[in-house]
């Protein structure tokens, strides 16, 4: 009896389930692990990719003109000059004066701040409902999925730029927040249709059918296994949402749908228009400056978004992590 005891306790030490690891791992080990993988190792990809380098160098840029840049830069004040000083000139007026004796450089750096607050609002809005829609929609199915459709269908049938010039004209916002929002409406169906076709296709992977069975909920499902795979779609319409939110604000400005507030570079566009500057070869500047101000933080949202792909791929992040290979998981 005593060695048939002592032979199953034998077993039990041999079984290959009882498998434990010889590396023990410390929590300051495991939080450096994770800094390395989470950020150290995006910042190199990033680094690696000129696309992605220059893209955030632009909108860094643009944000330390927004924030900085409209503390330091004095705001500029009608007959503060002469009229339409040309560029590069003078120190106090860098890039010349407008029709009225104001400078334009200034103009654009008190501009910054309500752009950013409108793109950043419209397209995190835009974003938002468009994963939380098309990823219910996509994963739940059934009569969600049948309810969730025919709202985002709905949405896309309506003349999204007739909708937000007649909410524009009936709320006449002059919080860049809500201009953000009215904006963001007509941004999110086609996005939320995209992205219940993609949980369409994720919904039916191996481990996604594992969590199911393992009995996680649909919530913890869809947050933890299902949404990172379409982190990089998300990303990439992200910033081309932020890019459409200023066009359709800078061209509602210009053409004088949405109420003059803060200064903004459409307003700057409109009275430079209607002041003949496309015309007047001495006001040409007027009209230019603002239009390089869109154009280039409108490149820098593309360069950002044609290398945001890369950060999220986990192969190669993996090449990219120095803790990778001393992981005994990893190696696994």
């Amino acid at each position: 009896m005593s060695n048939r005891g002592s032979a199953t306790v034998t077993d039990a030490d041999d079984s290959p389930f009882d498998v434990r690891s010889d590396v023990e791992i410390t929590t300051v080990e495991r939080y450096r692990r994770w800094l390395d993988r989470s950020v150290l190792a995006p910042l190199r990809i990033a680094a690696d990719d000129w696309r992605t380098v220059v893209g955030w160098s632009i909108i860094f840029g643009y944000i330390l003109m927004g924030t900085v840049g409209a503390w330091l830069v004095e705001p500029t004040e009608l007959n503060e000059g002469e009229a339409l000083v040309p560029p590069f000139q003078t120190m106090e007026f860098p890039l010349g004066t407008n029709g009225v004796g104001e400078g334009i450089f200034a103009k654009i750096v008190h501009a910054t701040p309500e752009v950013l607050l409108m793109s950043l609002t419209g397209a995190t809005f835009a974003v938002f409902m468009a994963i939380v829609i098309g990823v219910t929609a996509g994963y739940v199915g059934g009569l969600t999925d049948r309810v969730l459709s025919t709202l985002i269908d709905s949405q896309i049938a309506i003349p999204g730029l007739p909708l937000v010039i007649l909410l524009a004209i009936f709320v006449e916002p002059k919080n860049p927040f809500i201009i953000g929002l009215i904006l963001s409406i007509d941004g999110w169906p086609g996005l939320a249709r995209a992205l219940r076709s993609e949980v369409l296709s994720v919904k039916n992977e191996s481990y996604v059918e594992a969590a199911r069975i393992m009995g996680d909920s649909k919530t913890n499902i869809m947050r933890t296994d299902v949404l990172p795979n379409l982190l990089p779609f998300i990303g990439i319409n992200f910033m081309n949402t932020a890019r459409n939110i200023i066009f359709a604000a800078v061209g509602l400005y210009f053409i004088g749908a949405l109420p003059y507030s803060l200064e903004n570079w459409g307003i700057m566009l409109n009275k430079a228009y209607n002041s003949t500057a496309l015309f007047v070869p001495e006001a040409f500047h007027w009209l230019f400056f603002p239009m390089l101000a869109i154009v280039v933080y409108s490149m820098g949202l593309v360069l950002i978004a044609q290398g945001t792909d890369r950060l999220f791929n986990p192969r190669i992040r993996a090449r990219h992590a120095e803790t990778v290979d001393d992981d005994p998981a990893d190696i696994q």
